[in-house]
């Protein structure tokens, strides 16, 4: 463990500064020091400062001398002393504030390091809990390893067994080719004989297509043949309806004269029989009288 600046060090940089004709200080004495903290270098200042006045008030070391003289040295003196108690009251008071500084800040430090500290432990209370949760997950992988390596165990079976039949299956696809090979050389065999045969049925298509064109050239030439005599029959046959509807006009005319005769005729068989009927009615009242 550090123990800090020793005392005599802190002692004789005060003398030296001192001496310079300075009042010693913290800052002063650290600088001629070269290290120190500011606590440690003011709490042996402070010492130094009281050991000052008892060095100062050594009247009893004086030498012998007259008495006028001793009492003149002493006033003196003791006026040195009063004003280096001055400049000690000052330099304690720069002391105390830089103390109270330090204080401060130690005193923010302390709250700093509480406040680190309950975050600290709020820290290893969430670690403990994560441990804990690592722990129970580290059980719960240590289960699902077991668990996989069963499973491990059994795909290696599985795949043993996979392995037996895929052998089974490539020696039973190599018999599905050599087949497929004997009925692939069959079927070509086959198709070249059909190829054979689709030839000669297309040859003998090609000639029965040529015999249709001519005999459809033929067929279209009776055709139009057909028609120029259909075309002939049409016009015969359009003459013939304007004829029979010219004839059936006649005869409704012819008709209509006949019912105009018929009814003429009528009249004329009506006139005689309305005359005779008076001679009747003469006869009926004669006989009457009678």
């Amino acid at each position: 463990m550090a123990v800090g600046v020793p005392e005599h060090e802190v002692f004789a940089a005060a003398d030296t500064v001192l001496a310079r004709g300075e009042r010693p200080t913290v800052e002063r004495v650290r600088l001629e020091l070269g290290r120190g903290s500011p606590a440690r270098v003011g709490g042996l200042l402070d010492i130094w400062w009281a050991r000052l006045a008892e060095r100062l008030n050594g009247e009893t070391r004086l030498p012998a001398l007259p008495s006028e003289v001793s009492q003149a040295f002493v006033a003196v003196w003791q006026q040195a002393i009063h004003l280096a108690q001055g400049v000690a009251e000052q330099a304690l008071d720069q002391q105390r504030e830089v103390l109270e500084a330090e204080r401060e800040r130690l005193a923010t430090v302390e709250d700093q390091v509480r406040q680190d500290l309950a975050k600290g432990r709020q820290q290893v209370t969430e670690a403990v809990t994560k441990r804990q949760a690592a722990e129970s997950r580290l059980a719960d992988l240590d289960l699902l390893l077991v668990q996989r390596q069963t499973q491990i165990e059994e795909l290696q079976q599985q795949r043993d067994v996979l392995l037996r039949e895929r052998l089974d299956t490539q020696r039973q696809n190599l018999t599905l080719q050599q087949d497929f090979e004997a009925l692939r050389q069959k079927h070509e065999q086959e198709r070249t004989a059909q190829d054979s045969y689709l030839r000669g049925v297309e040859d003998r298509a090609h000639r029965e297509i040529d015999r249709a064109r001519e005999e459809g050239k033929a067929a279209v030439n009776q055709l139009k043949a057909a028609s120029r005599k259909h075309d002939d029959l049409q016009r015969k046959l359009e003459l013939a309806h304007s004829e029979m509807s010219q004839a059936q006009q006649h005869a409704a005319a012819q008709l209509a004269r006949a019912e105009t005769l018929e009814q003429q005729l009528t009249q004329t068989r009506q006139i005689p029989e309305t005359r005779r009927k008076p001679r009747a009615r003469k006869k009926t009242v004669s006989t009457t009288k009678n």
